[in-house]
């Protein structure tokens, strides 16, 4: 036997040369890197291989769309067809990374589904030596963050249902069962929480434990209206029909937040598994202490970023329904003149705070609504939204109430020049329409400008190849 055959013979790498060498196919040329046998793109002969990468549906035309950094190693004693794909991102996690594989195989015999263990590896020491010997499939990407390595293995993934997590031992995937039993069950988003289950001492820093994770949970919550108990557990699961939808974006630790989100907005049936986390193992240091003390601070703000991104609307629409209200209220009952209610008298300054909060509130009405239709999953908040500003009304319900302002405002500049440039005084009630007429100016611009938009989103194009 040559030596790039027996090292990965040795490695229990499936290799898929012709003639029983280690060289290269029509499509595919196989190698001995770092000691394993790696597949630099997929080939399209009849190896066990060639025929586990392109049966997966998702990838449209073809293995020649993969990442050409991507390369997948098969172990030996690989399955066909799993139902469960537990796909866990590591980097260097040699210490675990053999008995994390060995604990998914208890827990997927235990839960008695048929199931594959996929690691996105960008790790620098031997973790993909022992995951391969231990029968995991590794997917050996750039280090792109931790959101991307979810978004470079999706291609990869076989199962049915996607079971996510961390190399580090701290979950135990040996009690994966529930997680299987809430997909079986009907559920397509199934995600953990330590809060239900239980946390082992040590296992997690007093500051995110009583601060930071609660706090981001409730964030979330108040924002989209969920009942999450623990948006950061990393072990979660959702069938792989979802995860596509989801279409995730998310490079680095937001991934999570985007994943929680998403599936609100997408209303996916959705439940909550308790688990057991676990302190790290000695002499292993996490990811967070790694990247620094500032790790965790950044972390949380990606994540915070992420929710707010997604939920704009939430800062935009209601507090715009109450600015423009407010401001309505401030300007309008002084339309023709101050008005005194006691010792207050609220005059044509009062009206010019008024105009302010309605522009800000109006602008931030019409945003929100843009929000809306940009974060909108299944069209109802799009159909919703043209069908008030249908566009022959609202253009013609703006042009009504722009000329009625121009109108007002062209009495008060008509006054001004018969008056020698001199405009009255504060009281006056020219003064007043002339306010209003700006608001009404305003408003009619403003609502032209955001129906453009509106229908404008409803324009597409035909796909363009270079």
């Amino acid at each position: 036997m040559d030596e790039p055959r027996a090292l990965t013979s040795a490695l229990g790498v499936k290799t898929s040369a012709s003639n029983g060498q280690v060289g290269q196919t029509a499509d595919t040329q196989v190698r001995a890197d770092n000691l394993l046998g790696v597949f630099d793109q997929p080939t399209r002969g009849n190896s066990s291989t060639t025929k586990a990468l392109e049966r997966h549906p998702l990838v449209d035309g073809g293995p020649e769309l993969r990442d050409p950094e991507i390369t997948l190693l098969i172990p030996v004693d690989d399955v066909d067809d799993p139902q469960l794909s537990i796909l866990i991102p590591a980097v260097d996690e040699q210490l675990t990374i053999a008995d994390f594989v060995a604990w998914c195989h208890q827990g997927m015999r235990d839960a008695s589904v048929r199931g594959e263990v996929l690691i996105v590896d960008s790790s620098t020491d031997a973790t993909p030596e022992i995951a391969l010997a231990a029968g995991a499939r590794v997917l050996r990407t750039p280090r792109r963050g931790l959101g991307r390595a979810y978004i470079d293995a999706i291609p990869y993934v076989r199962g049915k249902y996607v079971l996510m997590g961390d190399a580090d031992c701290t979950y135990d995937f040996r009690q994966l069962a529930p997680f299987v039993a809430a997909l079986d069950d009907g559920a397509e988003f199934a995600m953990g929480s330590r809060w239900k289950g239980s946390i082992e001492h040590g296992a997690m820093p007093a500051l995110h434990r009583y601060l930071g994770t609660p706090l981001t949970t409730w964030i979330l919550n108040v924002l989209y209206g969920s009942r999450f108990s623990d948006i950061h557990c990393g072990m979660r699961a959702i069938t792989r029909d979802a995860l596509v939808r989801m279409g995730l974006v998310s490079q680095s630790w937001e991934y999570a937040s985007e994943m929680v989100l998403k599936s609100v907005r997408m209303e996916l049936r959705t439940t909550e598994v308790p688990v057991s986390f676990l302190k790290d193992r000695e002499g292993r240091m996490s990811h967070h202490k790694r990247a620094g003390w500032t790790s965790p601070f950044a972390a949380a703000w990606i994540n915070l970023r992420a929710m707010f991104i997604h939920g704009a609307e939430f800062f935009l629409l209601k507090p715009g329904i109450f600015l423009f209200t407010v401001g309505l209220l401030m300007t309008l009952p002084l339309a023709f003149g101050s008005l005194t209610i006691g010792e207050v008298t609220f005059n044509l300054y009062f009206m010019l705070v008024g105009l302010a909060f309605a522009v800000i509130g109006l602008q931030s009405i019409y945003f929100g609504c843009l929000a809306h239709v940009f974060l909108d999953y299944g069209g109802r908040a799009r159909q919703r939204w043209r069908r008030i500003f249908q566009y022959n009304k609202a253009v013609g319900a703006s042009a009504a109430i722009f000329t009625l302002g121009f109108g007002l405002d062209v009495a008060l500049a008509v006054n001004y020049v018969s008056n020698h440039f001199t405009l009255p005084g504060p009281s006056a009630s020219i003064d007043h329409l002339g306010i209003v007429g700006l608001l009404f100016m305003i408003i009619g611009f403003s609502t032209f400008c955001f129906t453009l938009l509106l229908h404008a989103t409803e324009v597409r194009y035909g796909r363009h190849d270079d």
